[in-house]
């Protein structure tokens, strides 16, 4: 964490994940953050979509307490959750002149004791927010604003569950990491029928989980100790491709944990030329990574001072945007252009130089047989209709500069990966279920790019 940076205790995130300082909404219009007033919290507002960042301060008739969930709402509203032993209370904070308006939305009661209740990442569109109570045998998902009348429930999934990556523009498709005989792997929840599809899964016996997802290139970001049994690695796919995954070399910084954050929207059909940010955490502080899949290194950049760490954006152009709070800008945003990450920027890059293999080690392939595979449907909608979606996404195939190479690793073939193509649009007229096939990836020989 950079010195200036100040974040209250929470309770959400994957374990060993660090947490990010705020959230910002899918358009990365709103932001919000627990913010600190002596040694009390409140809830604060940041609105991105400007000429100029600002802030507006939301506090309640009392401090909130550190564990307190907040999430922005597309309106300017902002969600509060607030634990409270078995009960979680819900509310949506808004200014009202010189005050702060509340709108109690109701509770969630999780009565079973080991049952942990966390908001899920801003949904697109904004206009709904869901949370994910998982317990030792079951997760549900819940809708705790946005509805009707108060929370309601909408899918349950066998397995304890984590995680959460909006696969879609709608809102409707949520993969979560479900944790299930002793492996974890990543599920497809369709949030409009209750249905669970299998999502993600390398070898049967690693543990396989989705991290980031960008539904306009289909870029997916990946963590998995399929190549490295014992060992996460961080790895990428293509929703609905042939492509492989593939585990680049320089993604793997020693004494460091690294955390993907955003992924450049925007890019149609070329995922490797999608831009992600990553959060680094090394022994003595935090900075900030951008990678390219087309690319052999990561390049290492020092945060801006009171960086919200792990927070941040980038647009379509290529700017990633972080917001940073310090005593003297209490609310800023730092834009970093991808013409601007052409350096190391005086961060040293940990470990081996980019690219390179360890010596002696064949990118850490794993050997054939693990992987086994079998059939998944993609469920259809039983409300609102839309037409059959392409069975998959295909993307160009690499250039000469992407030609196989000793600094990237692909998983064992013959493997299970289980990314359908993204859903078409919403249409008049009805539109029944059809069967994604399997995208067979041949994994297990070396990439470079």
């Amino acid at each position: 964490m950079t010195v200036c940076a100040i974040e209250p205790p929470s309770t959400s995130g994957a374990a060993g994940v660090p947490e990010a300082g705020c959230v910002i909404t899918a358009d990365g219009s709103y932001a919000a953050r627990l913010a600190p007033a002596g040694d009390c919290w409140f809830a604060e507002r940041w609105t991105l979509d400007g000429p100029e960042p600002y802030a507006v301060p939301l506090p309640g008739n009392q401090p909130e307490e550190p564990g307190t969930g907040v999430q922005p709402m597309g309106d300017g509203r902002v969600l509060v959750h607030r634990p409270s032993a078995s009960r979680h209370l819900f509310s949506l904070l808004y200014p009202t002149g010189p005050g702060t308006g509340e709108l109690p939305l109701g509770a969630v009661e999780c009565p079973e004791p080991g049952t942990r209740l966390v908001l899920l990442p801003p949904a697109p569109g904004g206009a709904r927010a869901y949370a994910l109570a998982s317990g030792p045998r079951s997760s549900a998902v819940w809708l705790v604003a946005g509805g009707a009348s108060g929370p309601e429930r909408l899918a349950e999934v066998p397995g304890r569950c984590s995680g959460g990556v909006w696969l879609d523009g709608t809102g409707r498709l949520l993969a979560l990491d479900r944790e299930l005989g002793g492996r974890t792997k990543t599920v497809a929840v369709d949030l409009e029928r209750a249905v669970v599809s299998p999502l993600l899964q390398i070898a049967d016996d690693s543990d396989d989980r989705l991290l980031l997802a960008d539904p306009d290139s289909g870029l997916l970001l990946i963590s998995s100790d399929a190549p490295s049994p014992g060992q996460e690695r961080l790895g990428w796919g293509v929703l609905g491709s042939t492509l492989p995954v593939r585990f680049p070399e320089c993604l793997r910084l020693p004494d460091c944990v690294v955390t993907p954050f955003a992924i450049q929207p925007g890019q149609m059909l070329t995922p490797e030329n999608c831009a992600v940010g990553l959060r680094v955490d090394g022994a003595f502080d935090t900075w900030v990574g951008t990678w390219r899949p087309a690319e052999r290194r990561v390049r290492h950049l020092p945060a801006p001072e009171g960086w919200l760490a792990g927070s941040g954006l980038w647009t379509p152009e290529g700017v990633l945007r972080l917001p940073y709070a310090t005593r003297s800008t209490p609310c800023g945003v730092s834009h970093l252009t991808a013409a601007a990450a052409g350096g190391n920027a005086g961060v040293p890059e940990p470990g081996r130089a980019g690219g390179e293999a360890e010596p002696g080690r064949i990118g850490g392939a794993v050997e054939p047989g693990r992987a086994t595979a079998s059939a998944a449907t993609w469920p259809a909608a039983s409300t609102g209709t839309r037409p059959p979606a392409p069975p998959e996404t295909q993307v160009p195939a690499p250039s000469a500069s992407q030609t196989p190479g000793p600094s990237e690793t692909r998983t064992p073939a013959p493997s299970a990966i289980r990314i359908p193509a993204p859903p078409a649009p919403w249409s008049a007229g009805p539109a029944p279920a059809r069967p994604v096939p399997l995208q067979q990836a041949p994994l297990g020989r070396l990439v470079t790019n």
